[in-house]
């Protein structure tokens, strides 16, 4: 299957360029790259199915049929810069279906002919052969497109076999040109030819004519003429074909390039192109007759003429001294639409003298200053300006030399040396300016203030803008604006350009978004903000959920968002950092920690209320100051020695019990076991807090009498509530319960929490009501409470 013409040719012509590596390449089993520079044959590893193949740059010398007999597909083949000297087409007689055949740059100096059908693309050039390699077989190649010779002589027979083809590139390499025959190449029919001559030689002028009456695209490199007798032949430039002319690599004298303009320009050229320029010559062989020769060619280009374009780039003089008004008014004074003369070196430009048809200039590369154009209102057709990288400095007075071109569009002053003091100058840019570049100058946030009112597309990457100033004028027509490669510390709101669509800040220190981004750039559409050392905090979640809901309008996205700080977060993309709402919405945290607290105090205050927190506090309280007032009024209680076995706590309700059945039956006559008891061992004066927690601490045991009455007693709990609270501080085993009745759980008030504790966990001594039983119930109370006490003398008074 063969390709389209267009994209044929560019896989002809590129593909190979690009195939240079130095280690075999087998990208898949249709393309097969060798570039091993030892290979001496053709490799038989290739897959028959195989289309295409690159060997070029090798030291292949020879070719044989079994080298593509087994590859049927093949489509491309590259043997460029080879060391082939003969060549016999019927070694691709089993690749019918080849397309593409480079054989350029080898020694090739015979060939053997044979059709090759499918043939578009045939590149022989820079090889050695004497006359043109044009077989009769290659008038039957009727796809062919792309034809590339070379030869020492050219006669117009050579042609006769191609002459009834319709060819689209003829490339002609003629390095030791000895004979042309006149008029040899207006036999072929081409769109496109390309001649490039010897580089140490003189070029033959009869090629120059010939080739402008065969193809409406001519292309000549090499151009070298040191002779001061130039051919000037007697023509008629009307009938020349050629609309399209390019030199490459011109080194002429002064007088020669000159002569060759004037003839240039008397044609059907419509665009003539010059690259690389170098004038030859001295200030001695520059006469006033070469300045005659340009005024005429000056005035050639000021009258009627078929050219739209002019490009002269990379252009290098030795001609040290004349006069360059002549020079300057006969480029500014072109009647023609498009000039470029870029890496001249050129210091300046006049002012065409009359309303100029120019509508492109392109002066880049050279060393124009501010003062170029100016007050110049001849340019009022002029819509593209180009003055890249020249010495520009002022953007005052730039912005004042386009004020009178009316119909100025597009400007480029990037790469200059452009500043802006807003102090001392004011800027006048014209109104039709829709698209300007300041790329890679020195301008700072000052330059906000000097844009043009209607610009739609701005670019002002690689300077030196910290910020975007909020009080600048509004651009309504602002649709793009390229600040990359700047020092924004601040993504910038779009309040003064709210039409904005495609926003660049890549490249800028910015580590958060401003606090209206989001608010004032609602129309944007395309956002480039990668690259910026991100600090990933609350600020930046906005910019992520930006791009969630945008739906890709973050060029780059995620790879090129990447958090730079904190550093425990360095190196996370920006698509996997994550807060949660709470963290970062201040009203809704305000209202949960409101919610919580108030949550919080009302549960504590229900649990204060229903276990009766605040009657543990006083008691606390209360036992805290007695113990303090104590160890303050009488230290030598410090040492705690023990005077009575056990301490009872009993209900008022139940003291005939106490009395009648638990004194008596625990203190003897004897004086083994000393029960203290309130009513006699209270000391008088002390307060009855403070008479409770001297008893119990004074007391091995503390027996508490249990029954309903006991629970409905405020001082019974105070004393349960010290006791338990030594038996926790000392870590002893001095509580001794005794059940005197039956206690319901629904009796037992909820602040009795620790009363209801101790019935669960410990195990207490129940009064029994057979009379049998009451002598084992003594003997265990008197086990329990049985312990020798340290002797003491002091006793407490009653």
């Amino acid at each position: 299957m063969g390709f389209p013409a267009n994209i044929f040719l560019f896989a002809c012509m590129f593909t190979f360029t690009l195939w240079n590596n130095i280690q075999l390449s087998m990208e898949n089993e249709f393309t097969a790259h060798y570039s091993s520079s030892f290979l001496a044959c053709v490799p038989k590893s290739q897959s028959k199915h195989t289309t295409v193949l690159d060997l070029s740059q090798k030291n292949i010398s020879e070719l044989h049929i079994s080298d593509f007999s087994s590859l049927p597909e093949l489509q491309v083949l590259n043997l460029s810069h080879n060391l082939i000297r003969e060549l016999d087409f019927n070694v691709f007689k089993f690749n019918e279906k080849l397309e593409c055949l480079d054989l350029s740059h080898n020694n090739l100096w015979n060939m053997y002919c044979q059709t090759l059908a499918g043939l578009r693309h045939l590149d022989l050039s820079f090889n050695k052969f004497k006359t043109l390699p044009i077989c009769q077989e290659f008038g039957n190649m009727l796809n062919l497109e792309y034809l590339g010779l070379s030869a020492t002589m050219i006669r117009k027979s050579d042609f006769r076999g191609i002459t009834h083809l319709q060819l689209h590139t003829v490339f002609l390499t003629l390095e030791d040109l000895s004979h042309y025959e006149a008029k040899s190449l207006t036999v072929l029919n081409t769109k496109n030819l390309h001649i490039v001559f010897p580089i140490n030689k003189n070029f033959a002028f009869p090629l120059l004519y010939d080739g402008m009456n065969t193809s409406e695209k001519l292309e000549l490199s090499n151009i070298r003429y040191n002779s001061t007798d130039f051919p000037f032949p007697t023509f008629d430039p009307l009938k020349f074909k050629t609309l399209s002319l390019r030199f490459n690599n011109v080194d002429l004298s002064w007088s020669i390039l000159v002569r060759i303009f004037t003839i240039v320009w008397s044609t059907p050229v419509e665009y003539f192109t010059v690259k690389n320029l170098t004038f030859q010559g001295s200030i001695q062989s520059t006469t006033n007759t070469d300045f005659s020769l340009l005024s005429y060619w000056a005035q050639s280009v000021y009258s009627g003429s078929s050219m739209k374009a002019l490009i002269l780039d990379h252009i290098r003089t030795k001609v040290f001294s004349f006069s360059q008004d002549i020079l300057y008014k006969t480029f500014s004074d072109m009647n023609i639409e498009n000039l470029t003369i870029s890496d001249a070196f050129m210091p300046h430009m006049l002012c065409p003298s009359s309303t100029s048809l120019f509508q492109y200039l392109d002066f880049s590369y050279n060393a124009l200053t501010d003062e170029v154009f100016k007050n110049c209102d001849t340019l009022t057709h002029l819509k593209m300006l180009i003055l890249q990288r020249n010495q520009l400095e002022n953007l005052s007075k730039v912005s004042s030399m386009t004020s009178k071109m009316k119909s100025l569009k597009h400007m480029d002053i990037s790469r200059n040396l452009l500043y802006y003091d807003e102090n001392e100058n004011y800027c006048h840019w014209v109104g039709t300016l829709a698209k300007l570049n300041l790329s890679s100058n020195k301008l700072t946030d000052s330059v906000f203030g000097c844009l043009p009112i209607n610009v739609q597309i701005l670019d002002l990457q690689n300077n030196q803008i910290r910020t975007v100033p909020k009080d600048i004028t509004e651009l309504k027509a602002l649709k793009e604006l390229n600040i990359a490669f700047n020092r924004l510390t601040e993504l910038p709101g779009c309040s003064h350009y709210r039409g904005l669509e495609l926003l660049n800040i890549e490249e800028n220190s910015i580590l958060t978004p401003s606090s209206d981004f989001f608010h004032s750039c609602q129309n944007i559409r395309e956002l480039r903000g990668g690259h910026n050392p991100f600090q990933c905090s609350c600020e930046l979640r906005d910019f992520v959920n930006f791009e969630k809901k945008s739906g890709g309008r973050l060029v780059g996205w995620p790879e090129s968002y990447v958090c730079e700080y904190p550093d425990g977060l360095k190196g996370t993309q920006l698509k996997d950092f994550q807060l949660s709402e709470l963290s970062c919405n201040t009203t809704l945290l305000l209202v949960v920690a409101l919610v919580v607290t108030v949550v919080v105090v009302a549960v504590t205050s229900f649990l204060c209320i229903y276990f009766d927190i605040m009657w543990y506090l006083k008691m606390m309280w209360q036992w805290m100051q007695t113990k303090r007032r104590v160890r303050k009024s009488h230290p030598e209680d410090l040492q705690s020695i023990l005077q009575f076995h056990a301490f009872i706590s009993y209900s008022e309700r139940d003291s005939l019990w106490v009395k009648n059945h638990l004194i008596p039956n625990l203190e003897k006559e004897d004086g083994s076991v000393q029960i203290c008891l309130h009513e006699r061992n209270f000391i008088p004066g002390k307060s009855i807090v403070e008479n409770i927690i001297n008893c119990i601490e004074k007391s091995h045991k503390s027996i508490f009498v249990l029954s309903p009455n006991f629970v409905q007693s405020e001082w019974c709990h105070y004393e349960l509530y010290f006791a338990h609270h030594k038996l926790f501080s000392e870590s002893s085993n001095s509580l001794i319960l005794i059940l005197l009745e039956p206690i319901p759980q629904y009796l037992i008030p909820a602040r009795y929490h620790k009363l209801k504790a101790l019935m669960a966990k410990r195990t207490y001594l129940e009064w029994p009501k057979e009379k049998s039983k009451h002598g084992l119930f003594w003997a265990n109370l008197k086990a329990a409470i049985n312990t020798n006490l340290p002797v003491s003398t002091e006793m407490i008074v009653v």
